[in-house]
Parts: C-alpha cells; structure tokens; sequence
C-alpha cells in the first residue's frame, strides 16, 4: 500500500459531510448517508446500506478484499452524526459552513468524526485500487452513534455477524480524534432511574407536614455520590465514578409537598468496579436509605443496562501496528491511553471484538463551540493508518 495522500479529495469530502447537518435525533440523517452512498457510486464501489425496520439509514460498510483469503478481517469505524450545535452565537462561524481558516477546518462533526469518515473512505478506494494485501478490510460508518444507540454498528454486527452464526471481524479501529496517543481501553457505565417516595401534603400546613420526596432525593444523592470506589490502578489509571445526572419532582403549584421525585444516575465502571458490583452497592444504599423512612414506600429502581470497562493489552496485534506506524511517521512511540467516557469500544469489547478507540486527526472543540481539525493532520494520520494495515494484511 504506498502512494500519495489525496488531500483535497480527503478535505473535499470532509467539508461536504460537515455542510449536511446531522445532529442526532434533531436531523434528517438519511441525507449525509446518501451523500457517502452516491460518492461511493461514483467510483462504482458497491455499498452495503444498513437499515432499521422502519426504512431508516442507520449506516453504510463498504469492504475490500486482499488477493489471498486468508488473514484477518479489520474494520475502520467512523460516526456520520453528530453532537448538537449548542448556542450557534458562541461560534466563530457557522456549524455546518465548513470553513477553513488559518490551517484548521471549522464545523461540527469536523472532528467527532467526519474527518475519519473522509480518511477512511479514501482509504479503502485505495485498498480496492491495489489490493496487494491479505484478508479483508471493511470500513463501517454509523449514521445512529452519537444518539447512543449505536444503530449502525448493532445492526452490522448482532444482525448480519451475530445471531446468524457468521464470523465477527478480528479487530476494529475506531477514528476517534487525537494524534497524541492509542486509545486501548475506556470506563464502563451503568445507567439507572430511582423513583423516590415521599408523602404529599399542603405546604402551609403547620400539623400535616408530609414528607417531601425532593428532600429525600437530595439525601439518597448525596449518599450515592459518596460510595467508596476502588482506587485507580497503574494498569487502569482512572477509579469509578457515581454522577446524578438528573432530578425532577414536584408539580406546577407552590402549595403541594411532592410525593414523587425521579433521579437519574450515571455510574463509570473500571475492570475492578463491575457492573454487577455497581448494580449491588446502588441496591444496599437504597435499602439502607428506605429503612430510615419505612412510612414511605419503597424507591424504585428502573436499570437501562450497560456496557463494562475494557482495555486491550499494549501487545495486541492492533496496538503493535498502530504503534509502529506512528513510529514510523512520527519519530516516537505514542503511549497507550484509557479514557473516562465510553462509547463503542464497550459495545464491541462485549461481543468479544478487539477494539482500538482512539486514534486520529488533531481537533479542538469536540462537543462544544468551534470544533476543528487541523488541515496537517490529516496527511499523517492517512499514513498511519495505512501503514498499521500494511503491517495487518501482509500478504
């Protein structure tokens, strides 16, 4: 795999995708699909679209294979939508102008991961062109990340790769941004609503007081925010983490002592915090707290699942190819890293799909006010990549 970095068809592209809003659950998500689909097309690349039940794009994976079968199978993975815009008067210019000023591409999604959808598409036009190497090599580009679904992905791998029996890929490469480190490994969650309870009554009454399930909830946070974790390890250096993302009770009037107050909770897990010890130290808290106030019912605890922490070992084939290309590039050996919040890595650690994420352009900005990629980050980060599936697929 050697050749030039096509920089302006890269940038060409990246700044069309940036132009077609697709904030999750706020855009019409099909058009920056169909944008990716037709450009495929045009080069006569044959596209694999991934759809809902319901008709809905939910991602796109195109796939090149080597002139021998045997070898592995790597997925380069990219999100097409995006985070929201936020307040458009705090940005320099406008989210989906996609302007380039002094060296940086501005717009949402430049980053978080437009810019990886761009490099990888060229990336596997070019494995397709020349395809000197062995095994396959896919990349899958999901149109339902960012809304936390993950519906590309989950229907690329439970549907087609799951419960047909098919084979799953042996690695995928996430392009997240940042060209300072490898992204191994990330913190699980575990995400739960608690309904607290309280008594209902006038709220100027001076004998039927009530017992108001605000100020519970107030309490059961505080007791929740403070559970003892297990400390960061040198493998693993981040700890747990108990966050109440959320709380709503009472009503309209000022007159009513609320009975009912909700509480959403976010729980960051690590490989010595699991989801079971999460679910079990949140179950003994909210026993504890309910037995001091036996006249109100009991909390309500509703789970919406999770994903566990993951890391792979710094001698994985994925982390060994990525390093070396760098290496090569960069004249360094970039450090391992993990990261506090978690995203598809988990998702695939789960399904037993060794998963790098993170690694990419430079950026700046990713989820707020003018994010931006720097234009010379891209050539390099082209390269590395296509030496990391150099070392992957040798013939």
């Amino acid at each position: 795999m050697i050749g030039d970095v096509p920089l302006h068809s890269i940038t060409d592209l990246l700044r069309a995708l940036v132009r077609i809003p697709s904030r999750a659950d706020e855009d019409d998500l099909d058009q920056v699909c169909l944008h990716l689909e037709d450009w495929f097309r045009d080069r006569r690349v044959p596209v694999r679209v991934l759809t809902a039940k319901s008709g809905q794009r939910l991602g796109i994976y195109v796939e090149a294979a080597g002139k021998t079968t045997a070898g592995p199978w790597t997925v380069l993975n990219g999100t097409l939508d995006t985070a929201g815009f936020g307040d458009p008067s705090a940005w320099t210019f406008d989210p989906t102008r996609a302007e380039i000023d002094d060296g940086w591409i501005h717009g949402r999604g430049s980053a978080d991961s437009k810019a990886a959808v761009s490099v990888f598409s060229h990336l596997i036009i070019e494995l397709l062109a020349q395809p000197d190497f062995a095994g396959r090599v896919g990349v899958l580009f999901d149109c339902d990340e960012h809304s936390g679904r993950f519906g590309g992905a989950r229907a690329f791998f439970d549907q087609v790769h799951g419960e047909d029996g098919l084979p799953r890929p042996d690695g995928v490469l996430i392009g997240y941004p940042g060209m300072d480190r490898i992204v191994n490994g990330c913190r699980g969650f575990l995400r739960s609503k608690l309904t607290v309870h309280g008594i209902a009554a006038h709220s100027g009454s001076s004998r039927q007081r009530g017992i108001n399930a605000i100020s519970r909830a107030a309490d059961l946070t505080r007791q929740l925010e403070s559970l003892p974790v297990p400390p960061a390890t040198e493998a693993f250096p981040l700890t747990p983490q108990f966050t109440v993302t959320g709380m709503q009770g009472g009503g309209q009037t000022f007159t009513q002592v609320p009975d009912l107050c909700e509480i959403r909770l976010d729980v960051r897990l690590t490989p010595s915090f699991s989801l079971d010890e999460a679910r079990r130290a949140i179950e003994e808290t909210v026993t504890r707290f309910d037995a001091e106030s036996p006249q109100t019912g009991a909390t309500d605890i509703e789970w919406f699942g999770g994903w566990p922490a993951y890391q792979l070992p710094p001698t994985h084939p994925l982390v060994l190819a990525l390093r070396e290309a760098s290496h090569d590039e960069l004249n360094v050996y970039l450090p391992t890293a993990v990261v506090g919040p978690s995203n598809i890595g988990n998702y695939l650690a789960s399904l037993g799909v060794p998963a790098l994420c993170g690694f990419g352009v430079e950026a700046e900005g990713i989820h707020a006010a003018n994010e931006r990629i720097a234009l010379a980050s891209i050539e390099p980060v082209y390269r590395i990549y296509r030496n990391a599936l150099s070392r992957l697929h040798r013939p």
